[in-house]
């Protein structure tokens, strides 16, 4: 008799399955809604001391301890230039993925949750970005209109490196 298969081969994937739907995460940062490609995102951390630094734009907060590394923390309303009407209530921290390569954070307003591709449509406006970072303009349903963010290219954007004031 011949031992039981310990699971160390793997099954290979079913290419005739669909690939599940690309999904965002939606965030709001001041006034902006914004979708970050899930792929990109990191883990969602409640608010936390962050130690401010001199010498900084006004948009770098500083640096906190997200369980045990240290990660500079941007406001992102305040980076994208938006309306800061109220400090949030709730603000969250939005980690860059580990493949990323780069120990940030977002500091965003509001957390609003998962959305599918199948949600949005490209708006009507159809301005090129002005940033490399900063992809496509997208409508839902309702009208309202979504920033979509590439963390990959804001984490090499010269701007966005560049915190001394």
């Amino acid at each position: 008799m011949s031992p039981p298969a310990t699971g160390s081969a793997m099954a290979e994937p079913d290419a005739s399955l669909p690939l599940p739907p690309a999904h965002w995460l939606a965030v709001q940062a001041g006034d902006q809604r914004c979708l970050v490609p899930l792929a990109q995102a990191g883990e969602i951390f409640p608010w936390t001391a962050v130690q401010p630094t001199p010498y900084t734009r006004t948009w770098f907060l500083g640096v906190a301890n997200l369980r045990g590394e240290l990660c500079g923390v941007v406001d992102l309303g305040r980076f994208l230039h938006r309306d800061q009407e109220a400090a949030a209530a709730d603000p969250k921290l939005l980690g860059f993925h580990p493949a990323i390569g780069l120990n940030c954070a977002l500091r965003i307003d509001r957390l609003l949750g998962l959305r599918a591709a199948e949600a949005f449509a490209p708006s009507a406006a159809g301005v090129p970005p002005a940033q490399a970072w900063l992809g496509p303009l997208l409508t839902d349903a309702e009208g309202h209109s979504w920033q979509t963010l590439d963390l990959q290219a804001l984490a090499q954007a010269p701007a966005f490196l560049a915190i001394d004031a």
